[in-house]
């Protein structure tokens, strides 16, 4: 899990004088959740993209692939 958390922090970062704590993707105010929520509302990836500038395509799918091991880890337990 220690490897995960390592991981997990290269991508979002959580600072309680940006966005009231909330986990962003690491050097922008765009919330996690957002990428997500998103997603379940159907838009794409390069939706979100270009209506997020300020994250990179490999922020997401580094975010995408931690996301789907967390799954993995978790269920395979």
């Amino acid at each position: 899990m220690g490897d995960m958390k390592n991981r997990m922090s290269a991508v979002v970062s959580t600072d309680p004088d940006l966005m009231h704590g909330t986990p962003c993707f690491r050097g922008t105010r765009v919330p996690v959740r957002l990428l997500l929520d998103d997603l379940k509302s159907g838009y794409t990836v390069e939706q979100f993209l270009a209506g997020c500038p300020t994250v990179s395509r490999e922020q997401v799918e580094r975010y995408l692939e931690l996301v789907q091991d967390l799954v993995t880890e978790c269920t395979g337990s």
